[in-house]
């Protein structure tokens, strides 16, 4: 089969958790005279807009049972997916069985691990919201994309509308091999994020299992003749970037790394300022306000933050900003910028402001670390660890003052974030801690 050839669709079967988007598809597929099969709560959000959609049982002959745990898994349905439009015996067996055609299937799973992250989730709510029917209908229906298109998310309908009503009502085949390949993608991830929630229900030890959705292509890595790429679904909404050209490979480095160092201090009432080169801090400040804490910052290392990351936990203000423009400072992060602040910075259009949420950060420090190797991967826990107060112990006769136990405590904070073997001077005074000296 050519893969310009266009397959008409005459059937499709909807069954989906996040119904938004969804009437501008449906519209779509009615306007083209498409049967519509649907189970439960979309078939009737359907109805109720006015949409002519049959129940699932029309094409089964069976209800929904068992609070709707059985409900798909039935020959009709996956007949209906997995019967190969030119092989005469399917056909046949079809007709014998009284199997009809589903040349579209929409469907999105269980929010299982949208569940999982909510605050005060049973362990009953978790398991009712692992999708079993989903999966195994993406999986028939992604098998045999020779005849049956599939979508699996809200952000495919506006180009497959568009699509489909170009090729009046149909689809080619090298559209349905796309649309299969992200239906397999999206169901192993599913299974994956099961999978490893079983691992902390039984708190034990199992294989490491990683799925990121490809975020974005990168122009190059490290250096220019290395290609590269970013993932994680959650990069755009940890932080959204305000000005600059795209991140480079190194930018997202060196944004991680001031980010995991500024967690430190994001519980903190005081203003912290920091500044990273090549992954590493050269200087970070406690001050009154972001002048001060950077100042304190910048007087540490003069030379190395040509070039470098500024990262600050409170906003920037316009006073910061001008005295960052005064040399070239490669990425800014910051919870937020005033509307000064971005006019002074704007001026430059090398350099790259990132606003990032602080809610989400405290939620994607990670509780494992992992680190390629050849032939494999190291993971370890993160170094969480920091003492308090009522742990530092004087071993010598003078007591140590607040300053000084406030001046330890910030160290150790930044000594966690320098490479080894880590040196960190610190002066505390006035409530105010600084870095005087980093080596590593």
């Amino acid at each position: 089969m050519s893969t310009t050839t266009i397959t008409p669709i005459r059937t499709a079967l909807l069954s989906v958790s996040d119904k938004s988007g969804l009437l501008d598809l449906v519209k779509a597929l009615s306007e083209f005279k498409v049967t519509l099969y649907s189970t439960g709560g979309t078939e009737k959000y359907i109805r109720d807009n006015g949409f002519e959609v049959h129940s699932v049982s029309d094409l089964t002959h069976f209800p929904e049972i068992m609070d709707g745990r059985v409900k798909t898994l039935h020959p009709a349905v996956h007949g209906g997916l997995l019967f190969r439009r030119d092989d005469k015996t399917h056909i046949a067996q079809a007709a014998e069985h009284d199997i009809q055609p589903i040349d579209l299937l929409v469907l999105n799973l269980y929010p299982f691990e949208a569940t999982v992250a909510k605050a005060g989730a049973t362990e009953e709510e978790i398991i009712e919201n692992i999708d079993i029917g989903g999966p195994a209908m993406l999986r028939s229906a992604s098998k045999n994309y020779e005849g049956v298109a599939l979508l699996t998310s809200p952000n495919q309908y506006s180009s497959f509308t568009k699509s489909f009503k170009e090729n009046n009502g149909g689809t080619t085949l090298s559209e349905r091999l796309l649309l299969a390949r992200d239906a397999f993608a999206s169901v192993a991830a599913y299974d994956v994020a099961i999978a490893n929630y079983f691992d902390r229900l039984t708190n034990k030890e199992s294989d490491l299992r990683i799925t990121h959705p490809l975020s974005s292509s990168l122009r190059y890595g490290e250096n220019p003749h290395q290609s590269a790429s970013v993932y994680g679904k959650d990069i755009t909404e940890l932080y959204q970037q305000l000005w600059g050209k795209e991140l480079s490979y190194n930018n997202y480095l060196d944004a991680s790394a001031s980010l995991e160092l500024i967690s430190e201090f994001l519980e903190s009432e005081k203003t912290t300022v920091g500044i990273i080169k090549h992954t590493n801090p050269c200087g970070i400040a406690e001050g009154k306000d972001d002048m001060d804490a950077f100042e304190k910052a910048f007087a540490t290392d003069t030379e190395s933050p040509f070039g470098g990351i500024i990262v600050t936990n409170s906003e920037c203000s316009g006073a910061l900003a001008a005295r960052v423009n005064e040399f070239f400072s490669e990425v800014i992060l910051a919870p937020s910028f005033s509307e000064e602040a971005l006019e002074i910075l704007k001026k430059k259009k090398d350099r790259r402001l990132l606003r990032y949420d602080i809610s989400l950060l405290k939620s994607h420090i990670k509780d494992r670390s992992l680190r390629s190797i050849i032939g494999g991967v190291l993971v370890q826990d993160i170094d969480s660890k920091l003492s308090e107060n009522q742990d530092l112990k004087s071993v010598t006769k003078r007591p140590v003052s607040t300053d000084e136990s406030n001046g330890l405590l910030f160290a150790w904070k930044v000594c966690k974030h320098v490479k080894s073997n880590a040196i960190v001077y610190v002066s505390a005074e006035g409530g105010y801690s600084r870095t005087i000296g980093i080596g590593c």
